[in-house]
């Protein structure tokens, strides 16, 4: 089994969470289990063990810093771009240094797309050094971006795809819970990113965004982490005429695995898997949701968020780990689905957009 994973925030469990990655989950868990810094601390789902258990190869992670528009946001971020940069810059020294350890791979073209997932097509050599993960790097919302020219930076040491917005009001366009359009500043970042080549990822946009995006940019566009807005109505979710734009642009969905995205009336801190009947069957329902909107499942693939500052007290119940995952493609066969669109869901669908793209 090869998996696609279209977002995980590695580096931001590594740097702001203190996760060692190469260690096994049990380790990551227990070394946690007595603080009370962050609501998700003892229950992480991410380790680089776990993804090779679940045969994720390739994913896109990301570099993430937001700036704090609003000294009472409840949104948490930077007081300047240039501090959001240096953080981004610090992830990316991570990613570096776990590639010099063998760990990962970064993917900047098609050429290390090609040998990676060559690499991780033969079977595995008993004894051998652990195959390393691909990782494709993605901002997630640019108000780090302190100019243009930083773009281009990010570009060269190989960020290959951006989220313009995040939560709450951006530097360069508006996010998650807020509403109106791209600024002067978000149209430039636009097309300076269609001239570099970058893939747009819509995730996060508010919905004047959103279109004004599809309207705006002719260059290779996916929602890295997404559900349905018609299953579960709040803002973060994706309306069905949004799905239909999405598929007309030949788009992939990637599935979000957060709970509060996969049922209704989900409250924080109180509402749990068990009390709201949450599982991979939930998330069965938003791909085939996907697939009745768009007629086919050539648009729906996997996007989970694991660890994006929550633990397992908000995931499926019947997902622990990022190993979890690979039932999901039991639940669609049993559903009917054939292999071939299994495959496309767990990893073909989202690398016809990057051969494309790239």
């Amino acid at each position: 089994m090869f998996v696609f994973d279209a977002h995980l925030d590695l580096a931001m469990n590594a740097i702001e969470w203190n996760r060692d990655l190469t260690r096994s989950l049990a380790d990551l868990r227990q070394r946690e289990a007595h603080l009370r810094d962050k609501p998700d601390r003892g229950r992480a789902t991410v380790s680089f063990p776990e993804m090779r258990r679940a045969g994720i190869g390739l994913c896109v992670a990301t570099q993430i810093a937001r700036v704090e528009h609003n000294a009472y946001s409840p949104v948490a971020g930077w007081a300047s771009p240039a501090q959001a940069w240096a953080m981004t810059q610090g992830q990316r020294a991570w990613y570096e240094a776990m590639e010099e350890a063998g760990e990962i791979r970064l993917i900047r073209d098609r050429a290390a797309l090609e040998s990676q997932i060559a690499l991780w097509s033969t079977p595995e050599v008993p004894g051998a050094a652990p195959r390393p993960i691909g990782c494709i790097l993605s901002l997630e919302g640019a108000d780090s971006l302190i100019t243009l020219n930083h773009l281009e930076r990010a570009w060269n040491y190989g960020l290959r795809a951006i989220g313009p917005a995040h939560y709450g009001p951006g530097v360069y366009a508006q996010g998650t819970s807020t509403t109106g359009g791209f600024n002067a500043r978000g149209r430039d970042l636009l097309r300076e990113m269609q001239r570099l080549g970058f893939i747009l990822d819509v995730t996060h946009l508010s919905d004047e965004c959103f279109t004004e995006a599809l309207d705006l940019y002719d260059g290779p566009i996916w929602a890295s982490h997404h559900v349905c807005r018609a299953l579960v109505p709040h803002q973060r979710q994706l309306p069905d005429d949004f799905i239909r734009l999405l598929a007309q642009r030949d788009a992939v969905i990637g599935m979000a695995m957060d709970a509060w995205m996969l049922v209704p009336g989900w409250v924080r801190g109180q509402s749990t898997p068990e009390s709201t009947g949450v599982s991979l069957d939930t998330v069965a329902n938003h791909v085939d949701h996907i697939c009745q909107i768009t007629g086919s499942a050539a648009h729906v693939g996997i996007g989970t968020d694991l660890d994006g500052a929550y633990g397992h007290e908000q995931t499926p119940q019947d997902l622990k780990t990022i190993a979890d995952i690979t039932q999901l493609g039991e639940r669609l066969r049993a559903r009917g689905w054939s292999q071939s669109d299994i495959d496309g869901l767990n990893h073909a669908n989202f690398l016809r957009v990057l051969r494309r793209a790239w």
